[in-house]
């Protein structure tokens, strides 16, 4: 069943089905702890390290779980995708271990590094303008022309499952959490999250981080419907597309908040991270722990979990240069 094609909310049961089917795929990330960040924050945090991840990023768990859950006939057909980059690489990972085609859409701007990477794992790069409308315009024509299942970013049930495996790790390793904090651009990886956490720890609010320059999830939650915004511009550029009907039913009916940070914001939590944990994570990454220095009064003396959702950077381009 094709993830575009019904309206199919997925369940913590395709969570757990999905945790089975990509466990030889993926690693089973750290959960690291900083006493640097504990003492800045007034909490306890919990940090999930999906930088550590097969392809560097957690999309590696939706993308295997919905290319290792086709039929051998679909499969054959390969599978494409748009993506501004971990996604993409993800995809191309997952269909590598299986050995089918993979091609992925990716916006001309997107990091040299990620093109890269989507091609190092076998996938075909084909390049578009920078906007939604573009990458999904392509992606179209080329699905149309070849048969390939599409494996949207996170308007797919079977990756929202995958992404839903995350979080379940996380509450497996520190148990019940007073919140946990996840950035948000398409919203997979906070629709997996309000899966698991409605299941495993009712209790537990789940926070969805965003970059003020694309605030369109923000002002979605406010406005109680779906807004989107073409092509923002910021430094996290895993964030820069917009929720689609799945996605936004999760952050319609199970986030608690959605909380802004701003460019210099994500690029001061970034470095820290670097200088003080000694690991590389992303921009997009770094909102959620931005979101949390901004707003310590809200966790202050909270236990929460913050997911580290990638860690793919051009080491030539970073953002404190």
């Amino acid at each position: 069943m094709n993830g575009t094609l019904d309206l199919y909310i997925p369940t913590f049961e395709d969570v757990k089905a999905a945790h089975e089917r990509i466990k030889p795929y993926v690693h089973r990330t750290p959960v690291l702890t900083s006493s640097f960040f504990n003492d800045l924050s007034g909490a306890e945090l919990f940090f999930k390290c999906e930088n550590f991840q097969k392809a560097g990023a957690f999309k590696a768990r939706g993308a295997s779980n919905a290319v290792f859950g086709l039929s051998d006939d679909v499969a054959a057909k390969g599978v494409a995708t748009h993506s501004s980059g971990n996604h993409g690489q993800s995809l191309s990972y997952a269909a590598g271990q299986r050995g089918i085609k993979a091609t992925v859409i990716m916006p001309n701007t997107a990091p040299e590094p990620k093109k890269a990477a989507v091609r190092g794992y076998g996938g075909d790069v084909l390049e578009c303008e920078p906007s939604t409308a573009a990458r999904e315009r392509m992606l179209e024509d080329f699905v149309a022309k070849t048969g390939a299942d599409f494996v949207h970013p996170y308007n797919d049930h079977r990756v929202i499952a995958g992404q839903g495996t995350c979080s379940r790790e996380l509450h497996e390793e520190v148990g019940p959490l007073d919140a946990v904090v996840a950035p948000i651009g398409g919203g997979g990886m906070i629709s997996g999250t309000c899966i698991s956490m409605s299941a495993l720890s009712p209790a537990t609010k789940v926070y969805a981080a965003e970059p003020e320059q694309a605030d369109d999830v923000y002002r979605s939650f406010h406005a109680g419907t779906m807004i989107e915004d073409d092509a923002p511009q910021t430094v996290a550029d895993g964030l820069k597309v917009s929720l689609r009907p799945r996605t936004w039913h999760f952050v319609s009916t199970a986030v608690h908040d959605v909380l802004l940070v701003s460019e210099e914001e994500i690029i001061e939590a970034m470095y820290l991270t670097w200088q003080r944990m000694k690991i590389v994570i992303e921009p997009s990454s770094a909102v959620a722990l931005a979101v949390i220095l901004k707003n310590k009064q809200l966790f202050a003396g909270q236990r929460v979990g913050v997911i580290f959702t990638g860690g793919n950077v051009d080491l030539k381009k970073l953002p404190w240069i």
